[in-house]
């Protein structure tokens, strides 16, 4: 059996200058979820109308790994390294 793998990813919308770090299972699915506009569990990425494009994403072994390298990303010093990842002109 397969193993299952999981994604850190980092979106980012240029028209609100808005990024989301995230977990998943299946980052393609994901993102079309996050620019869908009509789904309603995604609150934070419907609230910032326009596209968002994936710009970084990092593969974890596990759910705990990937939810602990999510907080991480998360924090102040996380968000310094995932600015500086952003390869999108602003």
């Amino acid at each position: 059996m397969p193993i299952k793998m999981y994604w850190i990813y980092a979106v980012y919308n240029r028209e609100k200058d808005k990024i989301y770090i995230g977990q998943t299972d299946n980052i393609e699915r994901r993102l079309l979820e996050h620019n869908n506009k009509d789904n309603p569990r995604h609150k934070f990425t419907r609230r910032y109308k326009g596209d968002w494009t994936l710009f970084y994403q990092e593969e974890c072994s596990s759910r705990i790994e990937a939810l602990k390298r999510e907080k991480q990303l998360k924090s102040f010093r996380g968000r310094e390294f995932i600015k500086d990842k952003l390869n999108i002109p602003v």
